[in-house]
């Protein structure tokens, strides 16, 4: 799944390409995204 925001602010993610990620790693790139874990929860249902 990829996400845009088309509008600003615009931010720049690094994604990696790994079937797993550890916990910390997707914790880091949701705050990278400026989302908060529940605002990530409700994107993915």
């Amino acid at each position: 799944m990829i996400l845009r925001h088309k509008e600003e602010p615009h931010r720049r993610l690094t994604v990696p390409n790994h079937k797993e990620l550890a916990k910390g790693t997707l914790r880091a790139i949701i705050r990278q995204a400026g989302l908060t874990k529940e605002e990530f929860i409700n994107l993915i249902k």
